[in-house]
């Protein structure tokens, strides 16, 4: 009786030792650590949505062309933050692909209204713009390093549910499905924009 149960106990040790070399934490992990860096993504991008009006006020004192541009930026603005991506949406290619072009013309957008700024000397000497300016390319920087880091984790979580034994543990387990990384789907939009409007 004492060897029937010894046996079982080994039996059972066994069985929770395999599960838990088949993907019953690694998986769920990986995929919380992706969507805590897609998390750190969205707030880099909303930072940057956030500075907007500050740059309509710089605006205010340009010419007719940089209100048209101001224009197309503000209604990027309003584009790229009515597109929402959940933790949920992470495997949707067509999802990330719009939000990624959605952020890509603002991005392009912000640059080419700053650009355009280098023709009013008072505006490029102004206290408040160079503080945004100076913000705008701190937050391309933390853009492009949550960009960075999330599609690292989201390259950690399609390598875990894909190799054993983590696969067995997420297909039948968790019914784990591929993330979807962040790429620019607009020409360009992986460079941040040209912040340095100082002349020479």
């Amino acid at each position: 009786m004492n060897f029937r149960n010894f046996g079982r106990g080994i039996v059972v040790a066994a069985v929770s030792l395999t599960l838990a070399a088949c993907g019953i934490n690694s998986v769920p992990a990986a995929e919380e650590e992706a969507k805590a860096k897609w998390a750190d993504v969205e707030a880099q991008f909303q930072r940057r949505a956030n500075l907007i009006p500050n740059l309509a006020e710089v605006a205010q004192g340009a010419a007719e062309n940089e209100q048209a541009i101001l224009l197309g930026v503000t209604e990027a603005r309003a584009k790229a933050t009515s597109v929402q991506i959940s933790a949920d949406d992470l495997g949707d290619t067509a999802k990330m692909e719009e939000f990624a072009a959605a952020q890509g013309q603002l991005g392009q957008g912000i640059g080419r209204l700053l650009a355009s700024f280098e023709a009013y000397p008072t505006i490029q000497s102004n206290q408040n713009f160079l503080a945004l300016q100076s913000q705008l390319e701190g937050t391309e920087n933390r853009i492009a390093v949550a960009l960075r880091d999330y599609n690292e984790a989201v390259r950690k979580y399609n390598t875990t549910i894909r190799t054993f034994p983590d696969t067995i543990g997420a297909n039948i387990i968790h019914g784990a499905e591929p993330l979807a990384p962040y790429s620019a789907v607009t020409e360009g939009a992986e460079e941040a924009p040209s912040l340095d409007l100082t002349s020479d």
